[in-house]
């Protein structure tokens, strides 16, 4: 997972100063999602409500950069340039990234108190292995997202890449 995640920042990195930001907060992220797997693996009675609370923030704080900063700039690209079928696909990719936000958000609740860490610490890994899986799949989606609202109006874009870009499966 972490690899995909230097490949993707590989990518993209360098389009727009705040997707680098976004990619490198995908990246640490990710760190902290191992880390505290990691953590779970060796001792899961041991794991204490900061570290989750560190998870917890890296993952919101993901998220809600997409939301309320990335997809709307991007969207807005697509609009400059007149791109409306850039546009569908927005809307059928941010459709498929919606359902992940829910399960965030459920995770964000379900360890948002001391009571309820200690409550639901046996719970974590399986709740960290549905995370990592769900988020694997978000990243493909928004590098999707990325490649078709930015890479056919990149002036250097070969013609390969751009079809590439336009057989994205959004179903």
């Amino acid at each position: 997972m972490l690899e995909d995640c230097k490949t993707a920042q590989e990518r993209w990195g360098g389009v727009h100063a705040l997707i680098d930001r976004w990619l490198e907060q995908r990246y640490d992220m990710l760190v902290t999602l191992v880390d505290l797997r990691e953590f779970c693996d060796a001792d899961v009675t041991a794991v204490s409500k900061p570290r989750i609370d560190a998870f917890s923030e890296a993952l919101m704080d993901y998220i809600s950069a997409g939301h309320f900063e990335i997809y709307p700039q991007l969207r807005e690209e697509a609009k400059a340039f007149e791109d409306r079928e850039a546009l569908t696909v927005a809307d059928k990719l941010l459709a498929r990234v919606d359902a992940s936000t829910q399960l965030v958000l459920d995770f964000d609740a379900e360890y948002a108190t001391p009571s309820r860490c200690q409550r639901y610490t046996d719970r974590l890994p399986g709740w960290l292995e549905k995370l990592g899986a769900t988020m694997t799949e978000r990243f493909l989606l928004e590098d999707q997202l990325i490649s078709r609202l930015h890479a056919v109006h990149a002036p250097t874009v070969s013609a390969r890449q751009a079809a590439d870009d336009q057989s994205v499966r959004t179903d």
